[in-house]
């Protein structure tokens, strides 16, 4: 049974909306060069299969057992069986929500990087898909597959690969691309900066077991989709609960658990400069750990495994058989491990290893007024307030806290945990934030050890704080951002909600 409760004082404005999928229109196949056949043939698309799915599993028995649903702005999806199935599963159940993401984000890339789509989809190719493991391959075939299958012809199997890499190509390949290849008029791009999470433990939690929490931050047009709750029951390997983004295989801001107890989020290392062609895609490695890893200590062999340094980050990391939590710094020449019983590790885009921040980023650890340090701040002094105490109740108000620690005063604004970019006339010069970019915490999510040994989360759609984001009346007050018009939409606020693997729909 899912309960739905609103537990955080934040005015919270549960409006329900139906989320229309953006037409992408025609795109020429001649224009993106060959790529792999799907493994099925197109047919003529039926209706959107959902938690009614037996007509289309009829015709495509690959969708057997598996469904979608909406509750209050997260789509559930269940998928399940071989790699293949659960890639032609994903594709079809979510083929609007895809070709919407897509669009979305080669907007995107082309404007901020100055790189052409032809670009990324020829770095999928020849950089990035020779070193994915077979089985996710079949996967991101099986995905270009379930949307031919559904009507979606135009999207073949390189879009579906630089979409997989949306996180670790512009702001890691990109630069590194540029510097190497000494790319006149090069774009400023930095990797990403921004979320705010926690895991503690032991003495520092009420019941002396894992509490996890993570809220993600992004830009809006990103932040609107990124709303789908994976269920995943793959034919080998671990049961999967994680929030993620249509067409991408894992959950990338990051959050999930899978069935033997192994607890995960992440945030990204602020102004991190470095990438590894020859490495496995942070996509792939992340996702294998998150199916196979059945300890701390498997999940960090599993992840830095052919590292890249794509997407480099601070993994907070929780085995619930133990009660041991970890934080791993990955960087790509440096990393480390730290792990404990009793105690915690908060994660806001700050890194901890002298060497990494030192030889890895350009990020000023000593500079009080910039996010991560300010958020850094904030939850040491949570933490200390709370020792004790915290549990999952108390987690879902710390990812909704709105105090800024360098001002001293209530925000919410670009530092504070829960964060809203749209409000700063500052910005986030480290990030590229202008003032007020459209960006900041988008969603959030909690477990603890309870709730994880029955596949159990909770999660909020929207910001946990502030109010609803309207893109009409923001884009008319702030029209340096008009070119995110086509992609840019209404990100509204609900309230938190539990979800449970292997949940059906209500209705």
């Amino acid at each position: 049974m899912r309960v739905t409760t609103k537990l955080i004082p934040v005015a919270l404005l549960p409006v329900v909306v139906a989320i229309a999928a953006y037409g992408w229109g025609a795109r020429a196949v001649a224009a993106r060069g060959a790529a792999p056949a799907p493994a099925v043939a197109a047919k003529a698309a039926p209706a959107r299969a959902g938690s009614g799915n037996a007509g289309a599993a009829a015709e495509y028995p690959q969708l057997k057992g598996a469904y979608r649903f909406d509750e209050n702005g997260w789509i559930y999806v269940h998928l399940h069986g071989s790699p293949e199935d659960i890639g032609f599963q994903h594709g079809y159940l979510l083929a609007p929500e895809i070709a919407d993401a897509l669009k979305a984000i080669e907007i995107e890339d082309v404007h901020n990087t100055h790189h052409s789509w032809a670009f990324f989809r020829n770095a999928a190719e020849k950089m990035l898909w020779p070193k994915v493991p077979a089985e996710y391959q079949a996967e991101l075939k099986g995905i270009v597959a379930g949307l031919a299958a559904h009507g979606e012809k135009n999207i073949d199997l390189w879009d579906v690969v630089v979409l997989n890499a949306f996180q670790e190509l512009p702001g890691y390949y990109v630069p590194w691309y540029d510097e190497h290849h000494k790319t006149a008029d090069a774009a400023h791009m930095t990797s990403p900066g921004n979320c705010s999470a926690f895991i503690a433990s032991g003495a520092w939690t009420k019941d002396h077991q894992i509490v996890i929490a993570h809220n993600a931050w992004t830009n809006y047009v990103d932040g609107e989709r990124w709303r789908i709750m994976f269920d995943i029951q793959p034919e080998h390997g671990y049961r999967i609960l994680m929030d993620g983004f249509p067409g991408v295989i894992t959950s990338d801001d990051d959050f999930g658990i899978n069935s033997d107890g192994i607890m995960i989020t992440e945030t990204t290392m602020t102004q991190f400069n470095g990438w590894n062609p020859n490495g496995i895609p942070e996509f792939a490695r992340s996702r294998e750990a998150m199916q196979y890893a059945d300890s701390i200590a498997s999940y960090v062999k599993i992840l830095n495994k052919g590292n890249n340094g794509g997407y480099a980050n601070d993994w907070l990391i929780g085995d619930r058989k133990t009660g041991e939590i970890a934080r791993f710094e990955e960087g790509l020449k440096y990393t480390r491990l730290w792990t404990t019983k009793s105690g915690y590790y908060t994660s806001s885009n700050f890194s901890s290893d002298p060497k990494v921040t030192k030889y890895e980023t350009t990020f000023n650890p000593n500079d009080p007024e910039t996010s991560p340090n300010a958020r850094h701040k904030r939850w040491l002094e949570l933490m200390k307030e709370y020792k004790g105490k915290i549990n999952a109740r108390l987690a879902e108000q710390f990812e909704s806290d709105t105090y800024d620690a360098y001002r001293n005063k209530q925000g919410p604004d670009q530092r504070s945990l829960c964060g809203r970019n749209d409000y700063s006339a500052r910005g986030v010069k480290i990030w590229g934030w202008g003032p007020y970019y459209p960006g900041g915490t988008i969603q959030a999510k909690v477990t603890d050890s309870a709730l994880a040994g029955k596949m159990q989360v909770f999660a909020h759609m929207g910001p946990p704080c502030g109010k609803n984001f309207y893109a009409k009346p923001f884009l008319a007050a702030h029209p340096q951002y008009d070119w995110m018009k086509p992609v840019l939409r209404n990100m509204l606020i609900y309230p938190w909600t539990e979800f449970q693997s292997g949940e059906a729909a209500k209705h």
